[in-house]
């Protein structure tokens, strides 16, 4: 029988401070909005089925989701449009939405100390935090967060594929898998597309003599 592997509940020994976890889906697709999550999960939570949400298939991600909003004590999703993306860059873009994530769960629940997956966070109103590379697969609430963000994002993209069929986002989520590639190359961009991701596919060269 193959051993469960059970992520860290919490970063500190020290469970008294309320942490909350961050993460986002779609950074690299190539159409669609990039979704950040916050969650925070309560001391202790630990399922197997909570970890990294890239490594479930989808119907324990499905599964996992449920665990995670009947246990969360809070949370907030955001999806940053395709526009916000083109204007700034995606980088600034995924700040945006862990900024507006953080802020819309301080309202009601003033956490104290911030996880966020990967390498790149500028802070939150003066709260302590934590930047762990590979983090949702780590720590519990990186992973709740990992599981909101991307099951609502595979959500969004499944709808925005109902007229745009033949760019298949109902299965590839808007990355770039061949069949999406091929696509743009014969079909051309959507207004779902992020134009600075795919330009170089739609550019076309005629030899020179």
């Amino acid at each position: 029988m193959a051993k469960h592997i059970l992520l860290k509940s919490n970063y500190h020994d020290d469970h008294s401070a309320i942490e909350i976890g961050v993460d986002e889906a779609g950074r690299g697709a190539l159409a669609g909005p990039v979704t950040v999550a916050a969650c925070i999960m309560p001391h202790g939570f630990q399922h197997e089925l909570v970890k990294d949400s890239k490594i479930l298939n989808e119907g324990n991600r499905a599964t996992a989701r449920q665990l995670v909003l009947e246990n969360a004590i809070a949370w907030h999703v955001e999806h940053i449009p395709v526009e916000e993306i083109e204007s700034t860059n995606i980088l600034k873009a995924t700040l945006t939405g862990m900024e507006i994530c953080l802020r819309e769960v301080y309202k009601n629940t003033e956490f104290e100390f911030i996880l966020v997956d990967g390498d790149q966070f500028h802070g939150f109103n003066g709260v302590p935090y934590e930047t762990v590379v590979g983090g949702d697969n780590m720590y519990t609430s990186i992973a709740a967060a990992s599981i909101l963000a991307k099951t609502e994002r595979d959500m969004l993209m499944k709808n925005l594929s109902e007229g745009n069929e033949v760019y298949g986002w109902g299965s590839n989520k808007g990355y770039g898998t061949k069949q999406h590639r091929d696509a743009i190359a014969e079909s051309g961009a959507t207004p779902h597309h992020r134009y600075s991701f795919i330009s170089h596919m739609l550019t076309k060269t005629t030899t020179l003599f």
